[in-house]
């Protein structure tokens, strides 16, 4: 294998680990693929990407199983508008959302219990610039939140709802020491400890 094509889903930053694939394998070309989070799975089955940078759920049987590695969790954050009242707070609840008009459908599932408006699917850029409008609020991983930041919205921590996961995930039937090599680039591993060195 004289290369390998590693797909991240916005808000993931890869560069740490490819600095260090790039120092220990110099002749094994790492190419790195941004991907959106709707195409994580499909980058992996149809041959554009030998292993991603997830963002949880993926399903790890269909078409083909697959490994699944998690490396960190993300905190939740609600996105408004500079005069919301989330902006004078340094974390919010769910209960302290409850009257609010959810823009894009939070991850978890949850929803406020004010009657919701029905938004038209959007991208979380998209949705952020409707909650810079005032219109209402979004609900995204923090460093989505922070991808997408302008200066007239603030983010602030969502202490009650799940965090989200990211994992590095490959097909199985793909799986060799290439791909072990990179799982202990993202888990820490020195060069000369750990499978596959």
């Amino acid at each position: 294998m004289n290369r390998l094509r590693v797909a991240f889903v916005p808000g993931v930053t890869p560069d740490k680990w490819a600095r260090v694939w790039r120092e220990r394998h110099p002749r094994i070309r790492l190419e790195l693929i941004p991907v959106e989070e709707e195409q994580q799975r499909a980058a992996l089955d149809d041959g554009t990407a030998d292993l991603v940078l997830a963002r949880l759920p993926v399903d790890r049987e269909r078409p083909t199983p697959l490994h699944c590695v998690v490396l960190y969790e993300e905190q939740p954050v609600v996105v408004a508008a500079l005069d919301h009242f989330v902006a004078a707070a340094d974390e919010v609840s769910t209960s302290d959302l409850a009257d609010e008009q959810l823009v894009l459908p939070e991850r978890s599932g949850w929803r406020p219990t004010a009657d919701q408006l029905e938004f038209p699917d959007m991208s979380a850029r998209d949705a952020v610039e409707v909650a810079a409008a005032g219109t209402g609020v979004v609900v995204l991983p923090m460093a989505v939140a922070r991808l997408h930041h302008r200066k007239d919205v603030v983010h602030r921590p969502v202490v009650d709802l799940p965090p989200t996961r990211i994992a590095l995930v490959w097909r199985i039937e793909d799986d060799g020491p290439v791909h072990q090599d990179f799982v202990g680039v993202t888990r820490g591993r020195r060069a000369s400890s750990g499978r596959g060195n």
